[in-house]
């Protein structure tokens, strides 16, 4: 190779002798051939970090309405909520007498509409949120009927369903962060004709895959659809860990709370809260004299 490189600078100085013009050379020709070392690549840039929205509570307000709220003093609500909650956080955080797949993922229903549901998710919410070492996710899962924000006095906001019908779409940009700092809320989202059914669509359950995974040490609790009234509640129902199903006392039929139990046979723990119970009636606890009354039980 080297003789070869010689020859040609060799021609390459005669025919510039001659009056030939040429290219200027290489002044070591072994250099030429070297290979250049590649520079530093420069790195690709990063991904812009999404921030979720804030969203202020009228606290006092929430007070006066009946929900529990942390800078509220102790009442009576607040106490019945502390002893709901305290299974469902034990079996969340995987302190429970055994352990449950999807613990932390926990789903608030009824047999029928206006059984007091999503009054009772929001509730259980608000009293995790008080807790020191718990956060909470409060998802609108029902979406035929949002009503969580409605309840919190906020205008209507991007959530849910945008996320079902947008696969660019990411949690985070839909996710509202509340001034109660271990609460943060997932809407409903755009309303959209075929609502129910993204609700059992391959997106949602990709969804929930996703939000217990990301979100594996919090609390997150769906106000989910009516089990009797639409069969895609009883779909989200078989990626939950625990169900509490709200029964509005001395209203709902025995019958439809054995149907609603009956759809729901494969979850580990169901919970029933007996809603606007007076003090005496039915089994377990019961409270009255306020307006709302709750009792609780685990379902069979």
């Amino acid at each position: 190779m080297s003789s070869l490189i010689e020859q040609a600078s060799r021609r390459l100085e005669q025919l510039r002798q001659a009056g030939v013009a040429v290219p200027d050379i290489v002044a070591n020709p072994a250099a030429a051939a070297a290979p250049v070392a590649p520079g530093p690549v420069a790195p690709a840039p990063a991904r812009p970090s999404v921030i979720s929205r804030q969203v202020d509570l009228d606290l006092d307000a929430l007070t006066v309405a009946g929900f529990v709220s942390p800078n509220a003093p102790r009442s009576q609500i607040a106490d019945q909520y502390r002893v709901i909650k305290r299974p469902l956080i034990a079996n969340a955080m995987g302190k429970g007498t055994s352990p449950i797949v999807n613990g932390n993922l926990i789903m608030v229903t009824s047999a029928v509409a206006g059984e007091g549901k999503s009054f009772n998710a929001l509730n259980l919410a608000l009293s995790i949120a008080t807790e020191l070492n718990n956060t909470v996710m409060l998802v609108d899962a029902d979406v035929a009927r949002p009503s969580i924000l409605r309840m919190l006095g906020l205008p209507a906001s991007r959530g849910l369903l945008d996320l079902l019908v947008d696969d660019k779409a990411d949690l985070s940009q839909v996710l509202l962060r509340t001034n109660i700092d271990k609460l943060t809320l997932l809407p409903s989202g755009t309303p959209h004709p075929r609502a129910t059914e993204l609700l059992a669509s391959d997106a949602m359950n990709t969804l929930i895959a996703d939000i217990a995974r990301r979100y594996s040490d919090r609390i997150v609790i769906f106000d989910s659809p009516p089990l009797l009234l639409t069969t895609e509640s009883r779909v989200l129902a078989t990626h939950m860990g625990q169900i509490v199903v709200v029964v509005h006392a001395e209203k709902t039929l025995r019958n439809d709370v054995q149907h609603a139990l009956a759809t729901i046979e494969s979850c580990p723990v169901k919970m029933m809260v007996l809603n606007q119970a007076k003090a005496g009636a039915g089994e377990g606890y019961g409270y009255g004299g306020y307006g709302q009354g709750y009792g609780y039980g685990y379902g069979s």
